[in-house]
């Protein structure tokens, strides 16, 4: 089978613990994970995670299956990339002797509308923000110029392109059945 990247959005309460068990349904399945990034939702006390990994559909489909019996986790769904807006953030901690003294290595920061935020005699450090490609291809550009000393990434953060969050209507699923079950016990 194809494999292809996937973006896995789960939605769950905040409890400690529950990031160990989504990980071990990647690591019994022997999938690497490519970019984890968990924070708060715009629910409160609902957390997300971004979770990307490479491989097949029917593979996929069984580990959002997986991870959506996990107690806490309220929901979890795939996206391929034509369905959601991602973004990443990176820095390069760049050799500032080197740096100055290749011309090209600003023209390569300005091409890429990446930003120096700090400068200092040993080091400057760039931030670049966007798709992972771009990050990759800035990091190679200046690679080349021989004058990174450090690189790192953060993992994807995205939303989905469609007009509703997945997990606001299953949430409203769910106060709806809590409240005719009330209902019916009075």
């Amino acid at each position: 089978m194809e494999k292809k990247l996937y973006t896995i959005i789960v939605h769950s309460e905040n409890f400690a613990g529950l990031l160990n068990q989504v990980t071990a349904v990647f690591t019994r399945r022997q999938i690497n994970i490519e970019s984890l990034n968990v924070s708060a939702s715009s629910i409160q006390g609902v957390h997300k995670y971004t979770i990307t990994a490479l491989t097949d559909k029917e593979t996929i489909e069984k580990v959002v299956k997986q991870i959506e019996k996990k107690i806490d986790v309220l929901q979890a769904n795939y996206f391929v990339d034509e369905e959601i807006y991602q973004h990443e953030i990176a820095l390069y901690k760049l050799s500032n002797p080197e740096f100055q003294n290749n011309p090209m290595a600003s023209k390569v920061i300005r091409r890429h509308n990446a930003r120096i935020v700090e400068v200092n005699p040993v080091y400057c450090i760039v931030e670049k923000n966007g798709m992972s490609e771009d990050i990759t291809e800035l990091y190679a550009e200046l690679s080349e110029l021989d004058c990174v000393l450090q690189f790192v990434r953060s993992g994807r953060v995205a939303i989905t392109t469609s007009n509703l969050e997945l997990v606001d209507e299953f949430l409203e699923y769910r106060e709806e059945k809590y409240r005719k079950q009330k209902q019916e016990k009075v």
